[in-house]
């Protein structure tokens, strides 16, 4: 055979299996499609029916010959809303989040006023706002000495400088109203407050004047913190002093004014150059 009638008959052969396949495949479907039924099934279904004698339609009529009246319920009696007690409903939540709330904030107030209390409470613990005992009253002098003139002490915020013993009476004449000033002077020491009087920057001292010279805006102090020049409206402030059993102590609970400008109970004038340029200026 040639070839061309080799591949009709194969078509022809491939035509009629798939027409054979799709046969017995609509078969099946129609048998277990879903929602289909059987020729078996349809047969025993209508054998049930005929042998208990009675049809879907016998059933449908029976149905639709009782009445068709709505049901109507018995009425039923209101009766008068009364409040529910507090007590019985509990914590509304509008209540809760605001007690929550007032608790919160006055925890906090209370918390913060606590600590602003003991920040400014003046502790005999010691720190500033105490007294503060700052060594052995002979031990000060010999380290002022030993420093050029000067030592600082930073838990008492001041510095601390010998007051010359032959210029005593001349400073019960201007401190005579700060007891606890002038009673630090005849023990030979003051105590000087580190802030400016002018607008509180820290004051340094000059080791070549033997002055102290503030940065800021140029005010000078001679070592005993009188004012010698600049924009100060005073001297410096200082601090109370007193010897307990050889013990100097600084009080820093209180503050005492410095003295009035013009005051010079020493005479001390600059010992050498100044540290600011041109002797000061400023403000």
């Amino acid at each position: 055979m040639s070839t061309p009638l080799i591949i009709a008959l194969a078509v022809a052969a491939i035509v009629v299996l798939g027409g054979l396949v799709f046969v017995t495949a609509a078969r099946k479907s129609e048998v277990r499609g879903a929602g289909a039924l059987s020729r078996e099934t349809k047969k025993r279904d209508r054998g049930a029916a005929a042998a208990a004698g009675a049809t879907g339609r016998a059933y449908e009529s029976a149905a639709t010959a009782t009445s068709t009246d709505l049901a109507v319920r018995d009425s039923v009696e209101l009766t008068e809303w009364v409040a529910p007690d507090p007590e019985a409903v509990g914590e509304t939540r509008r209540a809760f989040f605001n007690r929550a709330t007032v608790t919160l904030m006055s925890a906090s107030l209370g918390a913060f006023g606590a600590s602003l209390i003991g920040f400014l409470w003046k502790g005999s613990s010691g720190g500033f706002g105490s007294k503060i005992a700052v060594g052995k009253l002979d031990d000060v002098i010999q380290g002022i000495k030993s420093n050029k003139g000067f030592m600082y002490y930073p838990e008492a915020r001041a510095w601390v400088t010998e007051y010359p013993k032959d210029s005593i009476a001349k400073a019960q004449a201007v401190y005579a109203s700060q007891a606890a000033v002038l009673a630090g002077m005849e023990a030979g020491v003051v105590a000087l407050y580190q802030k400016c009087p002018h607008l509180g920057c820290r004051v340094p001292n000059c080791q070549s004047s033997q002055w102290f010279e503030c940065g800021c805006h140029g005010s000078m102090y001679n070592r005993v913190g009188e004012k010698k020049g600049g924009p100060a409206p005073r001297g410096m402030d200082r601090f109370g002093l007193a010897v307990n059993n050889g013990v100097l102590v600084i009080d820093t609970g209180a503050v005492f004014g410095g003295p009035p400008i013009g005051t010079n109970t020493t005479g001390q004038e600059a010992e050498g150059p100044h540290c600011l340029a041109a002797g000061g200026g400023g403000h």
